[in-house]
């Protein structure tokens, strides 16, 4: 009879952490997804998120397989963004798109984030017309080619100090995004375009390309690693 009711108390037990299990397979993703949401809410207008994450209660040591969140419109500078990024260090696979974004004086389109372990990779879409806004006066920029990570254009207007247009390439240097004129004389010129102690930039690149309502612009990517 003891070993009855112990076998019994045994299952019951077993019964109730099963069932406890599958409460929070189906709770705890819901719960991280309303939790992202929120802090998504703070830098523009949150579409959809979803979690994934097997057995669920790795969310309760911040991991996760995946993390995917749809927004319509998000403001960010870039500091804003590598935070963003730190925050979702703990999801094996983060991906995050936008319809539109602001991030510091760029307008972007059909923005798009994707993150599978540290290897990061951005891209989005910028007209020209914006471009040249985010420029100040009198600035141009002009794209000739995009290879081996690097993007080379043609600026004018006094950048880099020189009155005169002068040839430029955006690269990646010691896990930094920097842009920096060619020619001997300039060589030692560089502006830092993005840097972040905790994302290592590895390339960027650009194409011409027709986005959202037929408009000219360009297609940029970025790829890096995260530390």
């Amino acid at each position: 009879m003891a070993v009855g009711r112990a076998g019994k108390t045994a299952a019951g037990v077993a019964g109730a952490i099963a069932l406890g299990l599958g409460l929070a397979q189906v709770l705890l993703p819901r719960i991280a997804a309303n939790r992202i949401s929120s802090r998504l809410a703070r830098y523009g207008s949150v579409q959809s998120v979803s979690v994934e994450a097997w057995p669920a209660v790795e969310l309760l040591w911040g991991r996760a397989d995946s993390v995917k969140a749809m927004m319509t419109s998000l403001k960010v500078s870039p500091a804003q963004t590598a935070g963003l990024l730190r925050e979702g260090r703990g999801a094996n696979e983060l991906e995050v798109t936008a319809s539109m974004a602001h991030e510091g004086p760029l307008r972007l389109a059909e923005v798009r984030l994707h993150k599978r372990g540290d290897a990061l990779r951005a891209e989005a879409w910028i007209s020209k017309a914006d471009v040249a806004a985010a420029l100040p006066e009198g600035f141009d920029v002009q794209l000739l080619r995009s290879v081996d990570g690097k993007v080379e254009v043609r600026a004018s207007g006094g950048l880099f100090g020189v009155g005169a247009s002068v040839g430029a390439v955006a690269a990646a240097s010691a896990g930094r995004l920097i842009a920096r004129p060619e020619g001997l004389l300039l060589e030692r010129l560089q502006i830092t375009l993005f840097a972040d102690p905790h994302i290592y930039v590895e390339g960027v690149g650009a194409s011409e390309t027709v986005g959202p309502g037929g408009q000219p612009g360009y297609r940029l990517t970025m790829s890096a690693r995260a530390r």
